[in-house]
């Protein structure tokens, strides 16, 4: 499958005795997932087909085409769901989707190919743009703030990149 794979949540289980499953969401709103068609594996094949669904705390319980007992459900437990990113609404001018930083270069002011953004992180604080440095070795993480990240030219396929402890931050200890 060629299609940007966006994570959109993951099985958490059955839930009742009717085989309705449980789906944490990563979504603004859950049951955007209702609306996102067929619900993926990591590597593009079909995972679920959400026919009915309400919404919980964290996500939904529904029903889902391919399951019919909760035994079934709870096998599903932790099975990650994508949808292709083709199939989101196209943002509004100036506004776009963090999957759509992967990929994309890194450069510094001088417009130096620092590296690629492999990933965009969150461990609890703001979100990270982890990149794999253009000459190789270990990936190293970039603060996705308006004085890291000054420009975004991201229809063009690169970002500027100004390190931490270029822009006054301290090295931890």
């Amino acid at each position: 499958m060629t299609a940007k794979l966006i994570l959109v949540g993951h099985v958490a289980g059955g839930f009742g005795v009717k085989g309705e499953v449980k789906i944490t969401a990563y979504t603004a709103d859950p049951l955007a997932l209702t609306a996102y068609g067929p619900l993926l594996r990591a590597d593009g094949s079909h995972a679920l087909t959400v026919l009915s669904a309400r919404p919980t705390k964290d996500g939904i319980v529904g029903r889902v085409k391919e399951v019919s007992t909760k035994e079934a459900a709870d096998a599903l437990r932790n099975l990650k769901l994508h949808v292709p990113r083709d199939r989101f609404p196209v943002p509004d001018e100036d506004e776009f989707y963090l999957a759509d930083l992967i990929g994309v270069e890194a450069r510094d002011p001088d417009g130096v190919v620092l590296g690629t953004v492999k990933a965009v992180q969150n461990f609890g604080a703001d979100d990270m743009l982890e990149i794999a440095p253009a000459a190789g070795g270990p990936t190293w993480f970039l603060p996705f703030t308006r004085a890291a990240t000054p420009d975004l030219h991201l229809s063009d396929g690169w970002l500027v990149a100004i390190r931490p402890n270029e822009i006054g931050e301290r090295d931890p200890d």
